[in-house]
């Protein structure tokens, strides 16, 4: 290989590492979304983990011992493995075996259960209190609200199964107060509110302003 072929082939190869670098983009989801929207929710601690060599970079397949499912119960009562992509660049998570349980949201394909950088995922010990009355109860109690994220005021209910988040105004995204302390639940006459607090939802409050 002549110096100006291998010039040219390495930054070929800096070009594709860096497309791949920046090839995993996420939304912005609120956590109840991420909940509704998945088919598996499970706390879990990883207890192993192998590469499986399928497609270019291949998939790490994590082993995990699950401790509670959330949702999911008609589509796989127990989850033994966790498929996600190997590279990070591909939106792949890395998880830590023998050290942490997690929180761990995907999808379903042929049989197994995959996540990734854009689905929720997060360790067990850094949820609020209120993220986790929501996986118990309060997310579920939502799927059929929209919750509608704000990026610039003004931001106006359009239906009223509609919440407004508005964590993005503060660039928090996922992570903002709302995010946090927050579930957007169907009330009576089908509106959709804000609720937080430690009492079950109020059945006769409608379309409340909190946050």
């Amino acid at each position: 290989m002549t110096a100006r072929l291998g010039f040219l082939v390495l930054l070929c190869s800096w070009s594709v590492r860096d497309a791949l670098v920046d090839a995993c983009t996420c939304v912005p989801i609120h956590p109840q979304d991420a909940f509704c929207n998945s088919d598996i929710v499970i706390r879990a601690k990883v207890v192993g983990k192998k590469l499986m060599k399928d497609g270019p970079f291949g998939t790490m397949r994590y082993t995990v011992k699950q401790m509670k499912m959330y949702r999911g119960f008609q589509i796989m009562p127990h989850v033994q493995y966790i498929y996600t992509e190997a590279s990070e660049s591909l939106c792949g998570v890395k998880l830590e075996v023998n050290k942490y349980q997690y929180l761990i949201t995907g999808r379903v394909y042929e049989g197994k259960v995959y996540t990734g950088l854009c689905n929720w995922y997060e360790k067990w010990d850094r949820l609020t209190l209120s993220q986790r009355k929501g996986l118990n109860h309060r997310y579920h109690l939502g799927c059929g609200c929209k919750i509608r994220p704000c990026y610039y005021l003004p931001c106006f209910v359009t239906s009223k199964n509609e919440c407004i988040w508005t964590d993005m105004l503060s660039n928090f995204g996922h992570s903002g107060y709302q995010a946090k302390h927050y579930a957007c639940i169907q009330r009576v006459e089908g509106y959709c509110s804000w609720y937080r607090g430690w009492a079950p939802p109020d059945k006769t409050i409608i379309n409340a302003t909190d946050p």
